[in-house]
């Protein structure tokens, strides 16, 4: 036992390890730091440091050794309680107490190990990585301190940012007071050790390094500081709040995206601290709706506040289709005016309020007979009126926050692109649909059937009479004229229908006519009327119970018609009489004008008889007897009248089939007749026709000669033409032949000057005969064409010539004609 208790009681420190060993009868606490070796006496006892009690405690010999607080490269080491000569134990051997600085923290940035003194504390800590969109917050805890070792903080800059040219002891250098909060930023710093003098502050979760909130176009953050001031910031950024401020979080979310109007939807702003922008002054407590037309994404600033009515945030307008409307009421002026369709409309917040018109029941079952939906709607209106306290309408809000209407039309919301990119999907995607329900969210629309018709009335007095079939809005102060109609049979006034609706066309009132005839018999006249409103419209509600006043005055004058006639007389003829009364005697072309009533434009143009009943019942037997006997002899007379109409007939069909038969037999004689006249037709037009073919002959070859005749004096002509040419063209060669021989004979006289003269009479006379008998050579055929000798034609031409002489002779011997 000796031994083993002397084994527990040795102390064997390896390097990097240290004890804390109290001495009981001193009090003091040694630092044994390793490598070290000793026995432990038993005055000595194993200590171990509480952090949290900050008291020594005992325990075991194997407890209270402890390794030496490590902090590697990038690692730093936080100290509390450091030497006041920032000295540590000495390794392998015994240190005793030491003067520290109680109270006192510094940082030691890594690599770095080394033992501890007894009532020191270390917190080894690893360096801060700070991506870009990642920050510290440090508090400064010593002001003295952080001043002197502010440029001892180990500090790498964002390579890429601007502050990197910087050095880390100048880098944003601020103003170091005890307490105040600093940020850094990942922005300007990717890795950071604190100095002495500053801490990290941790987060809620725990973790020194916090988050930036990274802000896309679109998005925006708020950051709340400690005196109360907001500050928006948008996208796209990364944002870093300042030592006192904190994100605004809603549902875990940091940031949110802006807002996006149209022109169908807007924000309800109020001012709540005033600004300007673009040259604009805005006032506190000033209200502003943004729409879409002035802004069509709405990022949210400080000087803003969303008025919301309930969840409603954002306001839409409301789809108003062809045929409906909606009422506005103006919050300034109290006028509610009626918006028509078809548009959208957005209501101003500020000044307009979409409201719904409350009916009560009696104007419920008038206007909208037997709709029980529309009557249990306006109930439930009528007691949110009676909660909201306002006068004869209901806001829309209240309807949706109460949830009593049925389901409004559904606002279209669009998507939000979370990324870049064109996704396309493989199958048909339907396109948004939009569902209108607006039956009970409109105004008030009456719907005249065709041949109804209704008078609208406004508080200002004006009327108006609509025509169906047609659909009307109305007003907000219009409503509908009212009107009481009895009914049952005969009318009176006891159940009377009340409804805005009139028949104008084809209306039916039926009543019971009580009267009694000329002799005092009563009788009971069961009759439906027909009836149409025409002329001014504005006349047809002037009567508020028109039905009643129909049957009284027609019961007037019906039973003074029948006061008029016998009983026997009513009987026979009710029916002419009671429509004479009613509808007037017919005019010549049968036709009745009606019953025309000028208070209201009503006129009755038919009316049926149902049914005619006689008070007394005996006289009613003796009338039917009567009546029986008139139709026994009148079916007795009709016998008889169909017995001879029989023979009659019989005779008439006799008669005329002898008249068809001799018809027939001179039918075929003119047949017969007609057949040979058109044989002799067909004769004489045979001989016609040779005639006129011969004629037609006969003239052809009358024309044929005349063409002959023109062809051969045609050919005669161009006969007498050639030789006529032929007769030129002789005269011309003969004339050139006189010429040449003229000029031979000149010639040969001149040669023959020298020569006597009667040689040259002889030679004269001789050339003067050769030249003829040429000349008669040449002649000869023009002589024989012309008829005449030659001879003749010679002299003929030389008339007056010298050669005349020549042929004198021979003219003058008259020419033998040669025997046949």
């Amino acid at each position: 036992m000796s031994n083993g208790s002397g084994r527990e009681r040795d102390l064997v420190l390896a390097p990097n390890e240290f004890a804390f060993i109290s001495d009981q009868t001193k009090g003091n606490i040694n630092a044994y730091v390793g490598p070290y070796k000793t026995s432990l006496a038993n005055t000595d006892q194993p200590v171990r440091f509480n952090d949290r009690t900050k008291r020594f405690e005992h325990c075991s010999l194997e407890e209270s050794i402890q390794l030496f607080p490590t902090a590697p490269e990038g690692w730093y080491v936080v100290l509390k309680n450091p030497a006041c000569d920032e000295t540590t134990p000495k390794t392998g051997t015994v240190n005793g107490l030491h003067d520290l600085q109680v109270g006192h923290k510094v940082n030691i940035p890594g690599p770095v190990s080394f033992a501890l003194w007894p009532g020191q504390m270390v917190r080894i800590v690893k360096g801060h990585h700070l991506r870009s969109n990642q920050y510290l917050v440090v508090r400064v805890y010593d002001e003295d301190s952080a001043e002197k070792n502010w440029g001892k903080a180990v500090i790498k800059p964002q390579t890429d940012a601007e502050a990197s040219a910087k050095p880390s002891s100048e880098l944003d250098r601020p103003e170091l007071t005890m307490g105040k909060l600093l940020v850094i930023k990942g922005t300007e710093v990717s890795f950071y050790i604190p100095p002495t003098g500053v801490e990290i502050v941790r987060d809620v979760n725990d973790q020194y390094v916090r988050e930036a909130v990274t802000l896309e176009r679109l998005e925006y953050c708020i950051l709340l500081d400690e005196d109360g001031n907001k500050r928006f910031i948008t996208g796209p950024a990364v944002v870093f709040p300042e030592p006192t401020e904190t994100f605004v979080e809603r549902s875990s979310q940091r940031k949110f995206k802006a807002i996006e109007l149209n022109e169908l939807s807007g924000l309800y702003i109020k001012v709540i601290a005033p600004y300007e922008q673009d040259g604009r002054a805005f006032k506190v407590g000033e209200e502003l709706f943004i729409t879409g037309k002035e802004q069509m994404i709405y990022f949210p600033r400080p000087e803003h506040a969303l008025i919301r009515y309930g969840e409603q945030a954002l306001h839409y307008a409301v789809a108003i289709p062809a045929g409906e409307g909606r009422y506005c009421l103006d919050r300034d002026t109290g006028k509610i005016q009626l918006i028509r369709g078809p548009r959208m409309f957005l209501a101003d917040p500020r000044r307009e309020v979409m409201v719904r018109r409350v009916l009560d029941s009696k104007l419920v079952r008038a206007w909208f007979p037997g709709n029980e939906e529309a009557l249990a709607y306006n109930q439930q209106l009528q007691e949110l009126m009676k909660e909201q306290g306002s006068g004869d309408f209901v806001f829309d809000r209240t309807l949706h926050k109460g949830k009593t209407s049925p389901p409004s039309a559904t606002q279209a919301r669009g998507e939000t692109i979370v990324a870049d990119g064109f996704p396309r999907k493989t199958q048909f995607t339907p396109p948004r649909t939009i569902t209108l329900d607006t039956k009970y969210e409109g105004a008030v629309t009456i719907s005249v059937w065709t041949g109804y018709a209704v008078m609208v009335v406004s508080k200002s007095g004006s009327r108006k009479v609509v025509v169906g079939p047609s659909t009307h809005l109305l007003e907000y102060d219009e409503t509908l004229e009212g009107m009481a109609l009895s009914t049952a049979t005969p009318k009176s006034d006891d159940k009377l229908l009340h409804t805005a609706y009139v028949r104008v066309l084809h209306n039916k009132v039926s009543d019971v006519v009580h009267a009694q005839t000329k002799d005092i018999c009563s009788v009971e006249v069961r009759l439906s009327y027909r009836v149409n409103f025409e002329g001014d419209p504005n006349l047809w509600f002037n009567v508020e119970n028109y039905v009643k006043f129909l049957t009284d005055h027609m019961r007037s004058l019906l039973r003074h018609a029948i006061k008029q006639v016998g009983v026997q007389e009513f009987y026979a003829s009710a029916a002419d009489v009671i429509r004479n009364a009613v509808l007037g005697r017919p005019d010549e072309t049968g036709t009745r004008t009606g019953r025309q009533f000028p208070e209201n434009g009503m006129r009755i143009y038919d009316v049926e008889i149902l049914d005619v009943t006689m008070g007394d019942e005996a006289i009613e037997e003796l009338l039917t007897e009567a009546q029986h006997a008139v139709v026994s002899q009148t079916l007795e007379l009709e016998a008889r009248k169909r017995r001879l109409e029989h023979v009659e007939q019989s005779e008439m069909i006799e008669r005329r089939i002898a008249q068809y038969q001799a018809e027939t037999k001179q039918l075929q004689m003119d047949l017969s007749i007609e057949e040979r006249n058109k044989k002799l037709a067909v004769e004489l037009a045979d001989v016609m026709a040779n005639i006129e073919a011969r004629s037609r002959q006969l003239q052809g070859t009358v024309a044929e000669q005349k063409v002959l005749g023109e062809i051969k004096e045609a050919e005669l002509g161009r006969a007498k033409a050639a030789s006529d040419l032929e007769l030129a063209v002789a005269n011309q060669r003969m004339e050139q032949r006189l010429r040449e021989l003229r000029d031979e004979v000149e010639a040969v006289v001149k040669k023959a000057n020298a020569i006597s003269p009667e040689l040259i009479a002889a030679l004269q006379a001789f050339g003067d005969r050769a030249m003829v008998e040429r000349v008669a050579q040449s002649m000869a055929p023009l002589a024989i064409l012309g008829g005449k000798s030659v001879a003749e034609v010679m002299a003929s031409l030389l008339k007056g010539t010298a050669l005349e002489r020549v042929l004198a002779p021979s003219v003058d011997t008259p020419v033998e004609k040669p025997k046949r």
